[in-house]
């Protein structure tokens, strides 16, 4: 069963179930409150000292709103809702002192509400979950899908934000053994995951050449559509590559191309070069598919991760949907980095991609989706 905060147990293979049905949701109802309420009082989150993890930036980077109204954040999340609370298990060598804390995304503070376990670690371990309502509102019986997807989501933008400030590669659990926290990230202070500081006590690690930038993690957006124009080889080579390494294991990667040659491409075993999966137009299937998104069928490419089947259990539901969304959060960056225009698709009903192409009913469904164009199709609808 899964748990939410504030929400009753739901039956996830029922819900999945349910919402890959073309059974469609009725009137919304009160999102609620845009952040968890917390005991106590709220802090601000210290300045970091030279041997600090940078939780101001870290968080800012990754979680924090940047407008009043709490729906422009840097991690996607369907329909702007933003369903995932934060709570951060503190250890050394970070500038608030060791204890568990909940986030504010809102107002940028925390709120401390424990004493941390008598093993944590340095550093900080981000636990994510989810309140449901936010998402019901909306998307009544398609929510499950959703809240699981941002959660992915924003477990990748933990990431980048740490590999952005030259943290060392954070620990992410997206294992789906557990309804709450449904994802961990951990992230160990400069200096690495042990007690050791830098020397001096002066020097901050470098970001790798290949990290994003603060100011870039900061711009990402999800294009609104129309988004046409073809991707070109080299980058829609660049953003399955990202979601196939980030998306292993249950997950299988594909692209949903247009003329001159429609059809399905995927990652050739050479690792540089596209095969063609499939010929034919897809993308009018996938715009029905995607609760009738019409834009969708004129998409320069979209990008599909596919997989859990129909009787998946609950941590087979839970992992492919987590990974499903880190790692189109993580394509969407490697899409913008390319000059392309990106955004997440998470809502799918009756997408059995893998009978559409042959294979068996029910195994091989469509988890998610990055709708691919290019930057000069952007332009051309705001001008």
């Amino acid at each position: 069963m899964e748990h939410a905060h504030e929400d009753h147990p739901v039956d996830l293979a029922a819900a999945l179930a349910r919402a890959r049905s073309p059974e469609r949701p009725g009137p919304g109802t009160s999102a609620g409150p845009a952040v968890r309420a917390r005991p106590g009082p709220s802090h601000p989150i210290p300045e970091a000292g030279p041997a600090d993890l940078d939780l101001q930036a870290l968080l800012r980077l990754s979680l924090a709103a940047s407008d009043d109204s709490g729906r422009l954040r840097p991690a996607s999340s369907a329909g702007a809702l933003h369903p995932v609370d934060t709570e951060l298990v503190v250890g050394t060598g970070c500038p608030l002192p060791p204890g568990r804390y909940g986030y504010d995304p809102l107002r940028h503070r925390v709120h401390r509400i424990g004493r941390p376990p008598g093993d944590t670690p340095p550093g900080v371990s981000a636990e994510l979950s989810v309140t449901a309502r936010r998402t019901v509102s909306h998307y009544g019986h398609r929510a499950w899908p959703l809240l699981l997807l941002d959660t992915g989501h924003a477990a990748a933008a933990l990431l980048l934000a740490a590999r952005a400030l030259g943290a060392d590669e954070p620990e992410v659990r997206l294992d789906g053994l557990a309804g709450s926290p449904l994802a961990v990230v951990r992230i160990a202070p400069p200096g690495g995951r042990g007690p050791v500081r830098p020397p001096d006590g002066t020097h901050r690690p470098q970001p790798p050449a290949s990290a994003p930038t603060p100011g870039e993690l900061l711009a990402r957006r999800s294009t609104p559509p129309p988004l046409s124009g073809a991707p070109p080889p080299d980058a829609l080579r660049a953003v399955l590559a990202t979601a196939e390494r980030a998306g292993t294991g249950d997950l299988r990667w594909s692209a949903a191309v247009g003329p001159p040659r429609p059809g399905l491409v995927e990652p050739a075993a050479d690792g540089t070069t596209l095969r063609r999966r499939a010929t034919g137009e897809a993308r009018r299937t996938l715009a029905a598919w995607a609760a009738g998104q019409a834009w969708i069928a004129d998409a320069g490419a979209v990008l599909l991760a596919r997989g859990c089947p129909a009787d998946a259990d609950t941590p087979h539901i839970r992992r492919t949907h987590l990974r499903a969304g880190f790692a189109v959060h993580l394509a969407h960056v490697t899409a913008l980095r390319h000059g392309l225009a990106a955004r997440p698709v998470g809502s799918w009903q009756q997408a059995d991609l893998g009978a559409a192409l042959g294979g068996a009913p029910g195994r091989d469904w469509i988890v998610h989706a990055l709708a691919l164009g290019t930057r000069h199709a952007d332009k051309e609808n705001t001008t």
